[in-house]
């Protein structure tokens, strides 16, 4: 098997991570909580970090009219099926061997992810902007406005004593390789079939 072919059968199983590892982590920090809440998001799944922890937000986001976490939302059925087609159809591309359509799986790959980004960018603007009308505690903004609870899409962000971190996790990494390693592919496979011609 050529190199570019075996790089590319590597790029489209290493997808298959988010399957084990946590895709992105929610962290909650704030003085009242020496340990922080947290909570593991899975390409299928909520989690706790420590014990008890999505209860704790649960009750703690009662108070300002954030909604429950879900148990299950459609994206837990729709993503790992996105990821198990499309990595099919990466290990269908490898025994073609033509490296143009690892860039076509590359290209793939980025606008599912992105649309993934996005589709969490929603639900978390979603979670944090449509509170209950009837909560027990209102914050506004300085100009008047409803105050949000949304956590950052990526990185740190304060919202009022608390410091909220949202970063990727492991599952998060084996898909950026996965995609990575299907552009080394495709250039690999380019530049070996330019020494062919030669």
């Amino acid at each position: 098997m050529k190199k570019s072919n075996i790089l590319m059968f590597i790029a489209a199983v290493l997808p298959f991570g988010l399957f084990l590892f946590p895709l992105w982590r929610i962290t909650l920090e704030a003085p009242q909580y020496p340990t922080p809440l947290a909570m593991n998001i899975h390409i299928n799944d909520f989690s706790d970090v420590h014990p008890h922890d999505i209860k704790n937000i649960n009750l703690m986001n009662h108070y300002v009219g954030m909604k429950y976490i879900p148990e299950a939302i459609p994206e837990f059925k729709i993503f790992p099926i996105g990821i198990i087609i499309t990595s099919i159809i990466g290990l269908i591309i490898v025994f073609i061997g033509n490296y143009k359509w690892f860039l076509g799986w590359f290209i793939l790959m980025v606008v599912v992810s992105a649309t993934g980004i996005y589709d969490f960018y929603i639900w978390e603007h979603d979670y944090g902007h449509n509170l209950d009308p009837k909560a027990i505690m209102k914050f506004k903004n300085p100009d008047g406005t409803q105050m949000g609870f949304q956590p950052p899409l990526f990185g740190t962000k304060t919202i009022l004593n608390f410091k909220a971190h949202s970063y990727p996790q492991l599952g998060a990494l084996f898909l950026a390789l996965g995609i990575a390693m299907a552009f080394v592919a495709f250039w690999v496979g380019k530049r070996g079939n330019k020494k062919l011609t030669l």
